[in-house]
């Protein structure tokens, strides 16, 4: 029962790392915010950006046009997914 746990996590860490990922590319493309697929994407990885957002804000590394926080999001979901694989 814990083996099924913890590919789960796993899957859903791959997930929220392809998610960011994906967000990070449909920034560069301003004219596909409006679809119903960026909005999901956007809402899916909102929780996790805007806690790193304020972590970097806290550390004075909030970069004004460059964001940093898909970068920590993705390093900090690479962490737990290897802390909880660990177990």
């Amino acid at each position: 029962m814990f083996y099924s746990i913890k590919i789960a996590l796993g899957l859903l860490f791959r997930i929220m790392d392809s998610l960011i990922l994906v967000r990070v590319i449909l920034s560069f493309f301003p004219t596909l915010h409006s679809s119903r697929i960026s909005y999901f994407i956007y809402q899916m990885t909102e929780p996790i950006l805007v806690p790193c957002r304020s972590i970097l804000d806290r550390l004075g590394l909030g970069m004004g046009m460059l964001d940093f926080s898909p970068l920590l999001a993705i390093i900090l979901l690479n962490l737990l997914q290897t802390i909880v694989g660990a177990l």
